[in-house]
């Protein structure tokens, strides 16, 4: 194995496991309780522009009426992201109707490489429910702070970069307000039954 290649492996490790630790400190930090008060959860989310493949503008009031599933990311992404959809992709199938109740997002964090276009081509590797949005990096980086996600370009010694980034799938009921999260390689049932009660509108769980 070149060294190039070895640096470039040990560069994606380090981005996968900073991306796995960021994203359980983001989701202890938002759901743990202060001082026995109740789950604090109104912080994630807010107003967004981003485009969709067909170049139309996407906000978060296109979202209202149904829950959302919506997984932050990248199209060079080397493992969490490619391996996050087609947990989604399998999430999907294994709803059967029921998956059409809810949205499917995949933002990119990336929008230098990721235009609508690319991010449409990739996701439709996966399933066609599943919507790729990108935009300029101003609507990025307001959408990363809505929703409090993590993202870092890393470069990489040959001139590249990659991306470190929050890992979790964020949940969001039908009225875009903050759910819960599905962590990265969550167990598929505990991740189909958090999907099962926020289709049918339960109380998230504390």
């Amino acid at each position: 194995m070149s060294r190039l290649k070895i640096i470039r492996y040990t560069a994606w490790a380090a981005v996968v496991v900073l991306a796995f630790v960021a994203a359980v400190t983001m989701v202890t930090q938002i759901v743990a309780p202060k001082g026995g008060d109740s789950v604090q959860r109104a912080a994630i989310g807010g107003p967004f522009t981003l485009t969709n493949a067909q170049g139309e503008p996407v906000t978060e009031k296109d979202l209202i009426g149904k829950p959302s599933a919506i997984l932050f990311g990248f199209t060079f992404c080397p493992d969490v992201c490619p391996t996050t959809l087609s947990e989604m992709q399998g999430w999907i199938e294994a709803l059967g109707p029921d998956a059409d109740k809810l949205n499917y997002l995949f933002i990119t964090v990336d929008p230098e490489r990721d235009t609508p276009q690319v991010m449409a081509d990739y996701v439709s590797a996966f399933d066609a429910r599943i919507q790729g949005l990108s935009g300029t990096r101003p609507q990025i980086d307001e959408v990363l702070t809505a929703y409090k996600v993590y993202a870092r370009k890393v470069p990489l010694e040959n001139g590249d970069y990659t991306m470190d980034h929050s890992a979790a799938v964020y949940l969001m009921d039908a009225d875009n307000r903050f759910f819960g999260t599905i962590a990265y390689n969550e167990a598929e049932e505990t991740a189909l039954a958090k999907l099962r009660r926020l289709i049918d509108g339960a109380a998230p769980e504390s």
